[in-house]
């Protein structure tokens, strides 16, 4: 009888996978033509964006970016095409500037690529690790220094107002071992207060009479464009997050006071749609000042706009505070740490980690809303649309104005939304 083996004794060369089960080809079998019903509708998709892109590749890709009229732009398609459909990109050639600074005068423009030059080096250091450290020193300066470029005047103005701020410093230093973390607060914000709000202008003018050096003055209604909605926007989200902080504490404070003041004011604002606190800030404000008071408009817009974002940001840091375990409170009391320097320490940077795609969401959103200004009178890259369209060279153009201010929107919170993602993802390997 002859003995025959079962098992294999070598074994057989590896062979390639069918073309039809890797790549491109696998995928789109795998995903996209598993089936009769996944196939029809697979092919009606295809023939929808064929359809939509087939019109607007030609729309978008015309010659005209050197037209000077609307007129110009419809012959130059004519002759290319047959028909005057298609995009008027002369406008975008023509208007840009007016686009992005508003009615800045085109001598002057070095002054807001200044600033926007130096809070990219103000905020650097904050946004990544391997930025020189000693940038951080721009921040406390930059604010005051952004004012001055953006609307002129003596230099001695933002230099007496950063005195205050370095008043407030001082007072911190000065009594953080001698009195309660409530009082140490209220004198350090207070005291840079009434220094600006009583000293500040008298002693600069003085100050400007005996060494005079300004420059040219810019006033708000020259404020348009990009320029306008970064300004409002920007101002908004940095001075909302320190703020929103402070509301969700008060919240959850133990002081009745402080609890239900801040409840108060965050149910408050987020009642009233922002649209009317700005028609509050350029109608009603003025009349609650003193005589004779001058509170710039663009001001009192900053300041509504980053109240209102201050609510919000308020109940997205409460929502980090709750999501925390009652663990952490109990290990920073053991390890026998105050109040603020628990919260410093321990408590609000895991909240914040937390809250990170709610904060940058409710940052999106503002600089989304500053597009509201325009209701109020303020020339924002919406309300420029209706400088340009009362010019009778291009009354007619609409599409491609709201494409160009679409996109320049798109380039700040989609590069917003990307480094929110990086953060998320850099917190999630520290770990």
């Amino acid at each position: 009888m002859r003995n025959v083996s079962f098992v294999r004794s070598e074994m057989l060369a590896e062979q390639t996978p069918p073309l039809t089960s890797i790549g491109v080809i696998g995928w789109a079998r795998e995903n996209l033509f598993n089936g009769w019903f996944n196939s029809i509708l697979t092919v009606i998709s295809l023939y929808i964006v064929y359809s939509f892109l087939s019109f607007l590749i030609p729309w978008v890709l015309t010659p005209t970016w050197k037209a000077t009229s609307l007129n110009e732009c419809r012959e130059i398609n004519t002759a290319l095409t047959g028909h005057h459909s298609g995009a008027c990109w002369g406008v975008i050639t023509e208007r840009w500037p007016q686009f992005i600074f508003g009615f800045y005068d085109r001598s002057i423009l070095w002054r807001p690529i200044l600033v926007f030059v130096l809070f990219l080096a103000t905020i650097a250091p904050i946004l990544f690790e391997r930025v020189p450290r000693k940038l951080f020193l721009l921040g406390p300066v930059f604010p005051f220094l952004a004012v001055w470029l953006l609307w002129g005047g003596s230099i001695w103005s933002p230099v007496f107002s950063f005195l205050g701020l370095v008043l407030g410093y001082l007072v911190w230093r000065s009594l953080k071992e001698r009195v309660n973390a409530v009082i140490l607060l209220l004198s350090s914000i207070g005291v840079p207060i009434i220094w600006w709000m009583f000293l500040t202008e008298p002693a600069s003018g003085l100050l400007a009479e005996i060494i005079p050096y300004e420059i040219q003055i810019l006033p708000s209604r020259d404020f348009g464009g990009l320029l306008l909605s970064l300004t409002i926007g920007l101002t908004a989200i940095f001075c909302s997050l320190p703020i929103g902080i402070f509301l969700a504490l008060g919240r959850q404070s133990d002081l009745l006071i402080v609890k239900v003041l801040c409840v108060w004011f965050i149910e408050f604002i987020r009642g009233v749609p922002l649209i009317t606190l700005l028609f509050v800030a350029s109608t009603l404000l003025n009349i609650f000042m003193p005589p004779g008071t001058n509170f710039d408009i663009i001001m009192r817009v900053v300041i509504m706009v980053t109240l209102f974002s201050s609510a919000y940001m308020a109940e997205v840091v409460r929502g980090g505070l709750a999501g925390l375990d009652s663990g952490q409170y109990e290990a920073a009391n053991a390890l026998g740490f105050s109040y603020w320097k628990a919260q410093r320490l321990i408590i609000m940077p895991q909240a914040l980690k937390i809250s990170i795609p709610g904060i940058v969401s409710n940052f999106i959103g503002v600089l989304k809303d500053t597009t509201l200004v325009s209701v109020i009178g303020l020339f924002d890259p919406i309300g420029l649309t209706t400088v340009v369209l009362a010019d009778m060279r291009w009354n007619g153009v609409y599409w491609e104005l709201n494409v160009f201010v679409a996109l320049c929107f798109f380039v700040f919170c989609f590069s917003m939304s990307r480094y929110s993602m990086y953060l998320e993802r850099k917190l999630r390997k520290e770990n």
